[in-house]
């Protein structure tokens, strides 16, 4: 199965097409007014998929299986408090606390209604017709009960291609999100049938996932090295976003951290963001010493911070350079401290010259008991990330670890 920027393109207007249509019909079922959050295709795996469950609440699907023009299945799911805060809309219910017959049916038809217009945005975008399932109404507190039996969600170490889509109730608290399993003989075809250019082995996508993972435990190592604070990597994912979409990802929060332009095959950059607390805390460690600026970042603590970024980009990408057989430079450390998606508009808008959509390694790393978590954003030039790929030896990513050097921080 190959793949390209046209074609998955394509299954991005798709994502976000359908996203539209249900935000509409949702709109007009509950008369709650809803805008349509970030949209993405997801290169996920089956642990990672998962993990999106296991923050300990109740959850509320609605399933249905697609065949004809596209096939594989369509999943809404709610937060089971969301999903009974939809009921009380549609009956009329003072106060609805558990699922009996009159309410599964009135999630079912929310469900099935937002489900809906998923479909026909993508049916609307491929001139084609998909066919519908009866939906089946899914309660549960991980994702077995949802994915477990469905063939073409991926396994444990198993990446697929996933549709995933965020819609936003305007002043209320109402929280889903949508998942697309397409079939992958499906999938192939529809690539197939979109590409414009030579392509990209799927298989080759997947390796590259891989020597992202060995980036970002390499960065998880570096940081506890260096800070003496244990981490690890908590997620990662692989996005296929539109440029413009990639600073909504980006918490609304104050945050400080450090940039890199990185050049060779690939080229791109690469950003490292923390919140501020995380900031002090890395300083703290790696400073035990009364700084410049107890509030804020000054001299100091700007070189502590871009130290522990320099060091961690150079095991990123070494790592790369290593498994590709080539070099990667990268520019000297540019500190960052902004609020939100200001952190990664400079970067966007240089990205944005040459092309509109991009591959984005999006991983976290988070400090057991302590608050040190950083975001890590990697983000190749989509010509540069297709040279890569094709001349990738996937045989290679197991054999050429990467050790980071670590100096001292003055």
């Amino acid at each position: 199965m190959k793949l390209d920027v046209n074609a998955l393109g394509t299954f991005y207007r798709m994502a976000r097409e359908g996203a539209g249509l249900a935000a509409g019909r949702l709109t007009k079922m509950t008369g709650v007014e809803t805008q349509v959050g970030v949209t993405k295709l997801n290169f996920m795996r089956g642990e990672e998929i998962r993990h999106d469950f296991e923050d300990g609440t109740e959850k509320v699907g609605i399933r249905v299986k697609l065949s004809g023009g596209l096939d594989g299945h369509s999943v809404v799911v709610f937060d089971r408090n969301s999903a009974l805060r939809i009921v009380e809309m549609l009956i009329a219910e003072a106060d609805v606390e558990e699922f009996d017959e009159m309410s599964m049916s009135a999630a079912t038809e929310v469900g099935q209604v937002m489900n809906s217009g998923f479909i026909d945005g993508w049916a609307d975008v491929l001139e084609t017709v998909i066919d519908v399932s009866t939906p089946q109404f899914i309660e549960g507190a991980t994702a077995e009960p949802f994915f477990g039996d469905i063939d073409e969600a991926p396994g444990e170490g198993d990446m697929a291609l996933l549709f995933q889509s965020h819609i936003n109730a305007v002043g209320t608290e109402l929280s889903f999100s949508h998942y697309l399993f397409p079939a992958r003989d499906s999938m192939a075809s529809l690539l197939e049938r979109l590409r414009t250019s030579d392509g990209i082995e799927y298989d080759k996508l997947d390796g590259f996932d891989r020597m992202a993972e060995q980036g970002a435990e390499e960065v998880a190592k570096t940081a506890t090295t260096l800070t003496g604070i244990e981490t690890s990597v908590e997620i990662r994912r692989l996005n296929f976003v539109s440029l413009e979409a990639i600073p909504a990802s980006v918490p609304n929060e104050r945050l400080v951290g450090v940039a890199f332009e990185f050049d060779g095959t690939p080229s791109g950059y690469l950003l490292f963001l923390f919140d501020e607390e995380s900031a002090h805390e890395i300083v703290d460690a790696m400073v035990p010493m009364e700084t410049d600026d107890e509030e804020g970042f000054g001299e100091m603590e700007r070189s502590a911070i871009t130290e522990l970024g320099n060091i961690m980009a150079s095991g990123f990408l070494d790592g790369w350079a290593n498994v590709l057989d080539t070099t990667i430079d990268h520019s000297p450390p540019e500190f960052i401290h902004d609020i939100g998606a200001a952190a990664i508009d400079p970067v966007i808008i240089q990205l944005g010259e040459n092309q509109e959509f991009a591959f984005v390694f999006d991983t976290q790393v988070m400090a057991d008991g302590r608050e040190f978590d950083c975001d890590i954003y990697a983000i190749p030039d989509e010509r540069d990330l297709e040279r890569a790929l094709n001349d990738l030896d996937v045989d290679r990513i197991e054999e050429t670890p990467t050790t980071a050097e670590f100096g001292d921080v003055e």
